[in-house]
């Protein structure tokens, strides 16, 4: 298995998405049980085809982006099958100009987690981790994950939350399950003040918790937020308000690709008082520096 070394010209890309699922792997195996997949359909008015992982990397290269991959395992939770952080990242390095891997552990698998966090950093090359408290079933200030923050912090990755609402089990029978509290990105701050060198960064605005990550970003300065997972014409003002001031160097462009395609993105952030000298730190530089890919 081939691992991961990036090979991307930073001059010579427009933006680093840090928000890009891959949802089906080289053997048409998707990252959720059929149903959720449908209802998340559903919940984004999108039918669109799932992409594989070389189809990411083609659309990717065609915008001159690059874009950060991952998928999410949580198959103690959801009973299926996880894709495979290995093969996402074996696949991230035959397109390694223009993809940057994040793996995914299950924390709930306790000790075997943290030892397949340090194998997908030491064998695979993954260049961060991916968590959804909600669909993967944990509180992530529970004191049981602090060895895995431990490993990804002596790691020196970073590891990126879902916070907020989520269209993962929207209009399911009892949310299919999931509870949207263990999202709020409040439950981040422990994390952040015993992990002072684990870079966190929060996902998508937070709705309905905007405030709290604001508070979170704005007190530990090793909290990061990127602006997936929602087009930028609904962005709270605060957020924006943020992102054009005492935020601009930690705020991140993110997509939420299949789901939120970048190009309707960049459209609507035209839209939004977001500021014209704040967008290149937003769509590449924050980025480039929090992956090691640029000073």
């Amino acid at each position: 298995m081939t691992r991961y070394e990036a090979a991307i010209d930073v001059d010579a890309v427009e933006a680093i998405d840090m928000h890009v699922h891959i949802e089906v792997d080289e053997h048409g195996r998707t990252s959720l049980p059929p149903d959720l997949v449908e209802a998340a359909s559903r919940y984004f008015s999108t039918d669109a085809p799932r992409p594989d992982l070389d189809s990411v990397a083609g659309y990717y290269r065609e915008r001159h982006m690059a874009a950060v991959v991952f998928t999410v395992d949580a198959g103690t939770r959801l009973g299926h099958a996880p894709l495979s952080s290995a093969e996402v990242a074996e696949g991230a390095a035959r397109n390694n100009d223009v993809l940057i891997p994040f793996g995914s552990v299950d924390p709930l698998r306790g000790a075997a987690a943290v030892d397949d966090a340090r194998r997908l950093v030491e064998e695979s090359g993954v260049r961060g981790f991916k968590f959804h408290p909600t669909v993967q079933g944990f509180d992530p200030s529970d004191e049981a994950h602090y060895p895995l923050y431990a490993a990804i912090q002596d790691a020196g990755v970073p590891a990126l939350f879902h916070t907020g609402q989520t269209g993962i089990g929207a209009g399911m029978r009892g949310g299919y399950g999931f509870r949207l509290g263990l999202s709020n990105p409040m439950l981040l701050d422990p994390v952040a003040a015993d992990f002072p060198d684990l870079q966190i960064i929060m996902a998508h605005p937070s709705v309905p918790w905007q405030d709290e990550a604001l508070a979170v970003a704005t007190h530990k300065h090793n909290t990061w937020i990127d602006l997936s997972g929602w087009s930028p014409k609904y962005f709270p003002a605060e957020l924006v308000r943020y992102a054009n001031s005492i935020l601009k160097k930690r705020v991140l462009f993110g997509s939420d690709f299949p789901l939120l395609m970048p190009d309707r993105w960049i459209r609507d952030a035209e839209q939004t008082p977001l500021k014209p000298e704040v967008m290149p730190g937003i769509m590449k530089h924050n980025a480039a520096r929090l992956l090691g890919l640029a000073p």
